[in-house]
């Protein structure tokens, strides 16, 4: 078993950015990667992945930037991706044909 690797400083503002997202309401990588000033939606989801705090930093509240409900816990289908639909679905957040449901749920920075 390995240990868990402290976070980089990059890694904790990402976490620190997605605890604002307030419950039934989401985000997307591009948002927060853009109020972190990356230009990289990409590393927002690698430091998702490892959140230390998640539910309580909630990175299942954070989808796609085509308003798909993305990945989650580093997998793009299969369980994991059906436990953030679930805990979005008890927040209120609704996808329908694929794509949420509604926009006005979205959270910028």
């Amino acid at each position: 078993m390995s240990a868990t690797l402290p976070l980089s400083d990059f890694q904790n503002r990402v976490c620190r950015m997605i605890a604002r997202i307030p419950r039934s309401r989401v985000s997307t990588y591009r948002l927060v990667a853009k109020a972190l000033d990356c230009g990289s939606c990409r590393a927002v989801g690698q430091a998702l992945r490892r959140n230390l705090w998640a539910p309580r930093v909630p990175c299942h509240r954070v989808i796609a930037s085509d308003l798909t409900i993305g990945g989650f816990q580093g997998r793009r289908s299969g369980p994991a991706l059906r436990l953030k639909r679930a805990r979005l679905a008890r927040e209120g957040v609704i996808f329908r044909n694929g794509k949420l449901a509604d926009p006005t749920r979205l959270c910028r920075f």
